[in-house]
């Protein structure tokens, strides 16, 4: 496992603790264990994909690759709210772009 991608994971597990916190308290509290848990190892997940061994590009590339993973990996958790979900979706392209810097 490389550097990157520990970082990534790590990252991603980190900032997904903020994401569930944020979802939590927009819920009043009121969330399910399950779809936290989702929205959480949803970001561990955009860790691994911004983490995977990708080639190395320019720094604008490679944010605008993060952007894209992030958006990517969070439309799936964002399908299965129904599509209610928008501040997690877009939270998920930021998250991308902050695990790529």
């Amino acid at each position: 496992m490389t550097k990157r991608l520990k970082l990534a994971l790590i990252g991603g597990a980190v900032l997904g603790i903020f994401c569930v916190v944020g979802a939590y308290l927009r819920s009043g509290g009121t969330a399910s264990p399950t779809f936290i848990f989702a929205l959480w190892f949803n970001r561990v997940i955009i860790g691994l994909a911004v983490g995977a061994p990708w080639n190395t590009t320019s720094k604008s590339k490679n944010l605008l690759r993060g952007a894209f993973l992030g958006l990517l990996v969070s439309f799936a958790f964002y399908s299965s709210t129904g599509f209610q979900d928008h501040i997690s979706f877009i939270a998920g392209m930021v998250y991308g772009v902050i695990l790529e810097a």
